[in-house]
């Protein structure tokens, strides 16, 4: 499954309850991640995601961040029974290009 969405506009896309959202990782976003994190920093969380040492509390915290920066409205608790297509797997993919197109440009070519 691809992770589609504009990179160049920082966006990913996850199909939850079989509607398609537009997550993106805005300044205000990524504040509420760091703040959510407490003690961490965002540079510990994308050191884990390099390292393959991240949780499961890492990508509910990115898919919630982007999920809010694409104007959702919900609240974490709500994606504790949603269906994400393409599992735990998908919305791990999908975490890690939020942050790598976060922080990044994509490549021309």
């Amino acid at each position: 499954m691809e992770v589609d969405g504009n990179p160049w506009a920082g966006e990913v896309a996850l199909v939850i309850d079989g509607q398609r959202h537009v997550l993106k990782l805005t300044l205000g976003a990524l504040a509420d991640l760091e703040a959510g994190l407490e003690s961490d920093s965002l540079v510990a969380l994308v050191e884990r995601f390099e390292q393959g040492a991240f949780s499961t509390r890492d990508v509910l915290a990115l898919i919630v961040a982007g999920l809010r920066g694409g104007g959702w409205q919900g609240r974490a608790a709500d994606l504790l029974s949603a269906e994400i297509e393409g599992g735990p797997m998908q919305a791990t993919k999908v975490s890690a290009a939020l942050l790598a197109r976060a922080f990044a440009l994509p490549e021309v070519g």
